[in-house]
């Protein structure tokens, strides 16, 4: 019963702990929470967290049985509570992203986040119910046993025999070497995934400021012009066709029948431009871009000659963005100088475009009706067009250095140079899924799905790359901690926890500075400072603690790869994953020569360590 008692008692301090947390971040997340959300926390909090204390009700009486040392009988129920955690942080991962390989970073801050929630819970209940626990795992301790008779328990060194604790506990003896290595490898590791906290926060950061920069490249682009997809140019023809109506009455109906080129060459230039806003870059562009071909209309034989209204076609280009229009657009067709308005007579290529009666005839009919023209276009980042012709060449051509080749289709041959690009497409009849000659409204979005092109990408985004690097913050936060804990082994001058924090929001910070100085200069030289300045607050704090500059210069040097390793990782894309591996396994290999002479069980007859001067 009195094992059931001190379960209930960890259980609820857990669950208020809990609950608050939760209400206090959805109060963060969304100010119009009302307080009812924390009885419904609380209540969640209960009713989720029975199962993981039915099991810490069957660990407990198992460690009671266990004859061994009240630090150990501890240390083995806070192992219990951790590694329910972990299973809760899984379950919670699976719960809310699955198993998607999509969602794996999402998943990886859900798992995280919420054991390590738990987990610190259930840590603070156990220390608020302390005296009880103690009580049960060794009933002749005295009343008065606190918290802080645990910690010299810890990390009493002075004395094998202590006679403050020979009265709590009279057969007990203070804690040995190996015990006090444990427990102090056991915190080191909680403060490593204390130090993933605030990471979970520069995210979130970051995302903010990445989000705000597309707001201006939005607000900008409105101003300037989207980004264009031309189509075109196509004939329209009214056409009459006759189908059954009611009572077997044969009615006409009113459609359009579209015409494609035969030959179609078009060639483009554009221009780019940035623009600023704040501290932001926008990218645009001005393009021009010509049109020239031939119309060789041959009609299937379902289509009625007769039928045809060939006093109403017209002439049409389809675009995106009226804006983007900056001169009126002339057009020479069979030898007549035209210009094009507004309107479209179908939408199968877009709702937006230009268009212009023609003289068309039956007479025209499988003759070669030329056509020439030029559109000047502005546009934001891209610019695509859609195959419309039977046979065509695209060429497009820049100075941006930095194009990224989309669309449905590839260019048949490109050449990019640091004074830009030049790309070009190839079509025939056989490359595309309908004929020269279509009814209105049977291809619709089939000639989008065509669409091909160029857009003007600026070099990686600083905040991706912020991104990538807060992703490796374990392996910065985890090997930096490792490198303290081994030095601090080999040179018997202990490193306190607080120690660790500092060096751990030093840590942190970097990710800070980096996304700040890299709003206004290259990433690349962002990171550099910012490393540098970590490096340098990080070696010095070494120095005054350990009062060795040798000491500071391994650390000057140990966190200089580091950074460097993760920079290069960072700069990787298809290789990172085995220079990544390989670079771990050299720096495991590192840590395992560093600390081979590192007494860990504080043995005599073991070889001692020797310290580093």
């Amino acid at each position: 019963m009195k094992s059931i008692g001190i379960i209930l008692r960890i259980w609820l301090i857990t669950s208020v702990i809990f609950a608050s947390g939760l209400y206090v971040y959805l109060c963060f997340d969304d100010q119009r929470v009302s307080f009812a959300a924390f009885p419904a926390a609380l209540v969640a909090s209960l009713a989720g967290s029975i199962p993981g204390f039915v099991i810490l009700l069957i660990c407990l009486s198992i460690i009671r049985n266990i004859g061994s040392h009240l630090i150990k009988k501890l240390m083995l129920f806070l192992f219990f509570q951790l590694i329910i955690a972990i299973l809760y942080g899984l379950a919670g991962g699976v719960v809310f992203f699955g198993f998607n390989s999509g969602d794996a970073d999402n998943f990886f801050y859900a798992f995280a986040g919420m054991a390590f929630a738990l987990f610190v819970c259930t840590f603070l209940a156990t220390i608020i119910s302390i005296q009880a626990l103690a009580q049960y795992f060794s009933p002749n301790i005295s009343n008065d046993f606190s918290l802080k008779d645990v910690f010299h328990l810890f990390f009493n060194q002075q004395n094998k025999t202590n006679t403050t604790m020979e009265t709590l506990e009279p057969t007990r003896s203070s804690p040995n070497h190996s015990n006090r290595i444990l427990v102090k490898g056991f915190i080191t590791v909680g403060l490593i995934l204390l130090m993933l906290i605030p990471t979970i926060f520069i995210q979130n950061l970051i995302s903010e400021r990445q989000q705000r920069q597309k707001e201006v490249v939005k607000e900008v682009s409105s101003k300037w012009a989207s980004a264009q997809n031309l189509s075109g140019p196509f004939l329209t023809v009214p056409y009459t066709q006759f189908v059954p109506g009611e009572n077997g009455k044969i009615i006409p109906q009113k459609t359009n029948i579209i015409l494609l080129p035969q030959n179609l060459k078009v060639q483009s230039e554009m221009t780019p431009e940035k623009r600023t806003r704040s501290i932001y870059n926008v990218l645009l562009y001005k393009s021009h871009t010509d049109f020239a071909g031939a119309f060789n209309i041959k009609l299937p034989q379902d289509i009625l000659v007769g039928n045809l209204d060939f006093a109403n076609a017209k002439l049409c280009v389809a675009l995106s963005d009226f804006m983007g229009i900056e001169e009126e657009v002339n057009v020479n067709f069979n030898g007549e100088n035209l210009l094009l308005n507004p309107g479209l007579p179908v939408t199968d290529f877009g709702d937006v475009g230009l268009s212009v009666p023609i003289k068309f005839s039956p007479d025209d009919l499988q003759k070669n009706i030329p056509f020439h023209f030029n559109i000047k276009l502005k546009g934001s980042e891209q610019l695509h067009f859609m195959p419309l012709s039977a046979n065509a060449l695209f060429k497009i051509q820049s100075t941006w250095p930095s194009p990224s080749f989309d669309g449905n289709l590839l260019p048949a041959s490109r050449s990019v140079t640091d004074k830009g690009f030049e790309a070009e497409w190839n079509f025939n009849q056989a490359n595309l899924p309908f004929g020269t000659v279509i009814e209105e409204n049977t291809i619709k979005d089939k000639g989008v799905q065509l669409s091909f092109g160029v857009s003007l990408v600026q070099p990686a985004s600083q905040y991706d790359k912020t991104s990538r690097s807060v992703k490796y913050a374990l392996l910065f936060i985890g090997l930096t901690f490792a490198f303290f804990f081994i030095i601090e082994l080999m040179q018997h001058k202990p490193f306190h926890p607080v120690q660790y924090v500092l060096v751990g929001l030093a840590l942190v910070i970097f990710y800070t500075l980096l996304l700040s100085i890299s709003e206004y200069i290259l990433f690349d030289y962002a990171y550099l400072m910012s490393a540098f300045a970590t490096i340098l607050l990080i070696t010095f704090y070494a120095k005054g603690h350990f009062r060795s500059w040798k000491t500071a210069g391994i650390f000057f040097g140990l966190l200089s790869g580091l950074y460097g390793f993760i920079f290069v990782l960072i700069s990787l894309e298809d290789t990172a994953l085995i220079v990544g591996s390989i670079g771990l396994f050299i720096i495991l290999a590192i840590a395992m020569y560093a600390s081979r002479k590192i007494n860990w069980y504080g043995n005599s007859s073991m070889v001692t360590a020797e310290p580093v001067v």
